[in-house]
């Protein structure tokens, strides 16, 4: 697997993934919204622990600028 995201990318997502998983665990958004902001939440922090992200995999763009093999 080659890593395909930066290391900003990576903790940008990470911070973003913590504080949608925050709103949504913590009531601050209720329902459904709240719903997709745990899923999307949960995306942004394995995909900023992992450093992969399959759909920039799908389209063929990275933000990593070295080899990035894993």
């Amino acid at each position: 697997m080659r890593l395909n995201e930066a290391n900003w990318d990576r903790a940008l997502r990470f911070v973003v993934g913590v504080v949608l998983l925050y709103l949504g665990f913590g009531g601050v958004v209720g329902g459904a919204l709240g719903v997709v902001f745990i899923i999307l939440g949960l995306i942004g922090v394995v995909t900023g622990l992992v450093g992969w992200c399959p759909l920039y995999a799908a389209f063929k763009f990275r933000t990593r600028k070295d080899s990035g093999q894993a």
